[in-house]
Parts: structure tokens; sequence; C-alpha cells
């Protein structure tokens, strides 16, 4: 009998290797699946609507909700999936260094969204980069950029936005780009495992084959009230 190898990422929802509760459960969404208020920003890129990676991605989405721990999972809309490329704030985490060091912490996220905006009005940064699916996760898909210089162009762009809105999360160098399709409520159990690697592998694969580039939006300034819905204000078009 062959032994499946698991890779780190599943194991993260091991149920009996991670038995505390999931961290935003009870904060980003309750025990129904059901998104709360959360407000904040963020820097996004959307996939193109009608595009052949949005389908791709949604059939990919769909063989997460084909799993018959899919119940286990509170799914994103198809209409908010997008790749986040910077870390804006948000309501719960008013501390440093997840916060602008020159801005009170008490700031309401409105005011705080004005403040970024204005800010982020003078980026130079708009050097394109491509994207391409590099694996998948219970909760979605990893990405990065489609070549070298795609990963270099991203990681400039993270730079770039962290010297000018003043904050660098810890995570800054190491923080992967991703594609949410979901959120763990339940943490799957050993026997659930192997059925899932075979099915991330399998969607890893199939992205790779029919959408090997990501169409996606250009970058923008998002806020947001919960994860339902980023609504664009500032959309950073690349140059030409």
């Amino acid at each position: 009998m062959s032994i499946v190898a698991f890779s780190p990422e599943l194991l993260k929802y091991s149920k009996s290797r991670h038995p505390e509760p999931p961290p935003r459960l009870g904060r980003r969404y309750d025990l129904s699946g059901n998104f709360q208020y959360e407000p904040g920003n963020t820097i996004v890129r959307h996939l193109v609507e009608g595009s052949e990676t949005q389908r791709a991605v949604v059939a990919a989405r769909e063989k997460f909700l084909a799993m018959p721990e899919a119940s286990q999972f509170t799914f994103t809309p198809i209409s908010s999936l997008h790749m986040t490329l910077f870390q804006g704030i948000i309501e719960h985490r008013r501390t440093r260094p997840y916060w602008p060091a020159d801005i009170a912490l008490d700031a309401p996220i409105d005011e705080m969204t004005a403040i970024m905006g204005e800010r982020l009005k003078t980026l130079s940064m708009r050097e394109p980069f491509k994207v391409a699916v590099t694996h998948a996760r219970p909760s979605g898909l990893l990405v990065d950029g489609a070549t070298e210089t795609d990963r270099r162009v991203m990681r400039a762009w993270r730079n770039a936005l962290a010297d000018l809105l003043g904050y660098r999360h810890p995570d800054h160098d190491v923080y992967p780009f991703h594609i949410t399709f979901a959120y763990v409520i339940e943490r799957l159990g050993d026997e659930a495992l192997p059925r899932w690697q075979a099915m991330l592998d399998q969607v890893a694969a199939d992205i790779r084959a029919t959408a090997p580039i990501i169409e996606m939006r250009p970058p923008a300034f998002c806020s947001f009230d919960d994860m339902n819905h980023f609504e664009e204000l500032l959309v950073f078009e690349f140059q030409k």
C-alpha cells in the first residue's frame, strides 16, 4: 500500500494535529458560516469577470464544494475572489506593527481608509506582473509570480506599499500570495486527509494546465465590511 505524503498546508487543517479552534472563528465568521462585521481595507487584484481564468478558478472551487467535508468550511462569494497583494488595516488589529506608525491606534476605520487612500495616490510603483498558481490548500489557492522577474516585481510592490503606508507586518517577507475560497469551521479528520490531498493536487494541476497565467484586474485599494465584498476605491493601472 502506498503512503500518501501530506503537504504542510493540508496538515494545518488536521483536527488531530491542531485540536484548537480555528483562529478567525468567532470573529471573522461564526459556527453557522456567516461572515461577521469586520471592517478594514486591503490591496488586491480581483479576477477578470467572465475570463477563462475565472471559469477555471470557479471550477476548482466547485471541487472543494463537492468534498464530503465541505460543510466544515464557509465559502466566500465568487464575486469576491481576489489575490491579496498587501494587507491593509482591520478593526480587530489595532496594534503596531499592523497599523501605520504615525496614526493614532483609535482612528476610525473610515478615517484610516481616507488617509491611506490619499497616500496611495502618490504611489509610483506601476510595473506589471503576471501570476500563476503554485499549489492548492484547503482554504483555496497559493499563487506567485509566473516567472522570477514577476516574483521580484510582486515583492517590490509589497515593499513600496509598506514604505508609503508606514507599516510592515512581522510576516511581510514570507506572507504567501493566495486566493481564498473558504475558511475552516471544523478541521478535517485523519480519514479525510488522503482524499483532500488528492483533490488539492488535482486542482492545482488542472488550473496550471487550463489557466497557466491567472487573468486579474490591476491592483486596487479596497474597503470592506466583511469577507463578502471588496469595494475598489483606487485602481493602480500598470505602466505601458
